[in-house]
């Protein structure tokens, strides 16, 4: 399968893909960090949910609204996007997080006693997660939580970018995960967002990023796999149907 994109990709896609981590990080990250206390884990999750919606609404047919590098590895691996094109979203999703976590934190120390050290809305296991959630399940965690998200991408598109309302499917997924994965890591499923904020928070945030940048690359390794036993591609289900 060849990409979407030719070789020479233009600047508004990556434009796209920074801006939309960025806010992503800003607007999720930040309910967490700014209001989590008073709304909650469901609250953060339809955050991320609502934004993710609206970015994939504005920057879907443009860049696919990625805004993951998970999903983009996805996209790579099932033969969609070629190396020189992952490799140049990653760098504008990683930029666009550490810009996000940049203004979140300017915004965080304007608020009278908010604590940011070793905290600041960044994933953590054992002593860091809210359940005492061990090193093994975290990892199993984030990447089945990945896993979901990524096959949501992959089954309800058919190569980069996001139309019509593939992206409502893709919105939705990421505010599942987040139900169930604030509570137990705060719901990385994507190395960008766990970056951005770990770098301010610094300490064990720093210590255990690892595996919130390993384990959803894995969760979208599987995805893909299981995309491909699961679900033919198109020209295998029209021969099937005559």
């Amino acid at each position: 399968m060849t990409s979407e994109r030719p070789a020479g990709i233009d600047l508004p896609p990556l434009a796209a893909e920074a801006i939309g981590t960025l806010v992503l990080v800003f607007f999720g990250v930040g309910s967490a960090v700014l209001a989590g206390e008073y709304i909650g884990t469901l609250g953060i999750a339809l955050c991320f949910a609502f934004t993710l919606l609206a970015l994939a609404h504005v920057f879907g047919p443009l860049s696919g609204a990625h805004v993951n590098p998970a999903v983009t590895l996805g996209t790579l691996l099932a033969g969609r996007m070629d190396p020189r094109t992952a490799g140049l979203y990653w760098a504008a999703q990683f930029a666009g997080a550490v810009v996000g976590a940049a203004l979140l934190f300017l915004v965080a120390h304007q608020v009278p006693g908010l604590e940011t050290n070793d905290a600041f809305g960044t994933n953590g296991y054992d002593d860091r997660s809210a359940v005492g959630l061990s090193i093994g399940g975290s990892f199993v965690t984030e990447a089945m939580l990945t896993f979901l998200l990524v096959f949501v991408f992959l089954s309800v598109t058919r190569g980069i970018t996001l139309r019509g309302l593939d992206g409502v499917p893709f919105g939705l997924a990421l505010g599942a995960v987040s139900l169930i994965g604030v509570p137990l890591t705060g719901a990385s499923v994507n190395p960008a967002r766990s970056l951005g904020p770990a770098l301010f928070a610094g300490g064990d945030a720093l210590a255990q990023l690892w595996l919130f940048i390993l384990a959803p690359l894995v969760g979208a390794a599987l995805a893909v796999l299981v995309h491909h036993v699961v679900l033919a591609p198109p020209e295998v289900s029209r021969e099937r149907d005559r």
